[in-house]
């Protein structure tokens, strides 16, 4: 029997032939070669992860929500509190009360698919739904007392609300990180099967890598004529089938997901075939559109007559969202600067100090729309290091093609080397943000040598201010490609959210106590 799925040889294949085997029974060509994590597993094996971790998540909600309950009680109003005025069907006993609420608590979230594994791992439409159902169920309570003239302690309610979502947010971050490793390592996924082109294969593989959080692991690829003795080309994606023998490529991988990253090769009646052979529940079936880096809240899928229609919407810098993040910028900054004016202070006598030049390091970079202003820093370099620098372009071993950066800069002196470290030399552009040339979080500034490389759609990072810090330093700083800074630039300015400001900041601040291997 061939291990090849081509259009011809097996297009009427029968449910008992088994592409997938060599004569002995076992699994041939490049599948042989998978770690266990990555062997073929039944759909049933593969939905299991998906129940053991929701029920993991109800063990852990239940017991946060306990503590937070019954601890609400007891420091509030003790064991024994009754609630005065009691209405026949009610409870008259807080402890009861606060049982129903509980139970009440875990329903909700359950209702609202807080434990989905389509929202679980990523992003923010966890806290979100876990908000909603926190904020439903306390609302519900409160109307409710007050049609029927509940007298409910007030501070039992706003004490046990806020934080009982707080716990709920940690105990799910701390789930995140357990799960985060497992998936690093190919587990606490689902198991992808790629469909399309060679092109698009590659493409969305590449992106699915690069978050491998979001719990996607590429197990294979039906490309068109595949064969199964071979890789999708420039990688190492096994070829498990043709774009006509999805469903058995995916018993082939043990998958449980198909996701179609190209239609060019499959009609609407294959793709809907496709989905019809999906075991409801344990299988899945995604459609990857080629437009990349647009976040949820821009994205509106809208049927007309059965056909799925994706609506983009185009960015938007109004007035009001320009107004809210200045306001951010300039009250954050400047407690920043009132906190930190002792450390300010420190470093600039140690600058002095340390080697002869100015305390400040001022630089031109090109900010909103195109226009230049002066950087500042504590200097960190020695007092000819611009001079220097066409020497050691030739020298050059970090940064990419329009970036230069070095791992053992010798310009850098010695207090400069552990104040980039810890990002320290970039606070006083906290000046700069108070000033309005800069904002907290934004693209990279660039310079204006480095301006003048660049391809036309890089200018649409003018469209905001640049930022002390943005995602491309907590996503891999100077270690990313040029265009992966581009990515991340431009990602950041196409979807500018208020909440997305306040998570790279946190992870700044994580990124600065514990500094990874990065060159500043």
């Amino acid at each position: 029997m061939t291990t090849e799925l081509t259009h011809d040889s097996h297009a009427h294949a029968t449910p008992h032939d088994d592409a997938s085997s060599s004569p002995s029974g076992r699994i041939a060509g490049p599948l042989a070669a998978l770690t266990p994590s990555e062997r073929p597993a039944s759909s049933g094996r593969a939905a299991d992860w998906r129940n053991r971790y929701a029920r993991g998540l109800r063990i852990t909600d239940a017991a946060t929500l306990i503590v937070v309950v019954f601890g609400t009680q007891y420091l509030w109003l003790g064991w024994h509190a009754t609630l005065p005025g009691q209405v026949g069907f009610l409870p008259s006993s807080y402890t009861l009360l606060s049982t129903i609420i509980l139970i009440l608590w875990m329903l909700a979230l359950a209702l609202n698919d807080t434990r989905n594994d389509r929202v679980i791992g990523v992003g923010s439409i966890e806290y979100k739904r876990i908000f909603d159902a926190s904020f439903q169920l306390f609302g519900a309570i409160a109307i409710l007392a007050f049609l029927l003239q509940v007298s409910i302690a007030r501070g039992f309610l706003l004490v046990s609300f806020p934080i009982g979502i707080l716990a709920l947010f940690l105990e799910r971050w701390l789930w995140r990180r357990w799960l985060g490793k497992k998936r690093k390592n190919g587990e606490y996924a689902a198991r992808v099967v790629l469909v399309g082109s060679e092109r698009s294969v590659i493409h969305v593989a590449r992106e699915l890598r690069r978050s491998p959080g979001a719990g996607y692991h590429v197990v294979g690829a039906c490309v068109p004529a595949g064969r199964m003795s071979t890789t999708v080309r420039g990688t190492d994606i096994p070829v498990v089938g043709n774009v006509n023998s999805v469903e058995r490529a995916m018993a082939v991988a043990g998958a449980d997901t198909v996701v179609v990253a190209s239609t060019d090769e499959l009609g609407p009646a294959k793709i809907k075939e496709i989905s019809w052979a999906l075991e409801a529940g344990r299988q899945h079936l995604v459609l990857a559109p080629s437009i990349a880096d647009i976040a949820g809240p821009r994205i509106h899928t809208r049927p007309v007559s059965g056909l799925p229609l994706i609506h983009v919407e185009t960015p938007r810098f109004s007035a009001g969202q320009r107004f809210v993040k200045r306001m951010l910028d300039l009250f954050a900054s400047v407690a920043l600067v009132v906190v930190f004016s002792p450390l300010l202070l420190g470093l600039a006598v140690i600058v002095k100090a340390s080697s002869p030049g100015p305390i400040l390091f001022r630089q031109t970079r090109v900010g909103l729309h195109g226009g230049e202003f002066k950087m500042l820093k504590f200097r960190s370099m020695v007092q000819d290091a611009e001079a220097r620098l066409a020497a050691l372009q030739q020298e050059r071993d970090h940064g990419n093609e329009i970036m230069f950066k070095m791992r053992d800069d010798p310009r850098v002196t010695p207090v400069g080397k552990i104040m980039r470290r810890f990002s320290l030399d970039e606070l006083p552009q906290l000046l700069n943000v108070i000033g309005g040339s800069m904002s907290l979080v934004g693209p990279r500034p660039p310079l204006p040598r480095e301006v003048d490389q660049y391809a036309d759609h890089v200018h649409r990072r003018f469209l905001v201010k640049p930022g002390i810090t943005g995602l491309w330093q907590v996503s891999g700083r100077s270690a990313l490609s040029w265009d992966d800074t581009v990515r991340l630039d431009l990602s950041y300015v196409e979807n500018w959210s208020l909440l997305g400001d306040l998570v790279i900041l946190l992870k700044t601040f994580r990124a600065a106590l514990m500094p990874g291997d990065t060159v500043a």
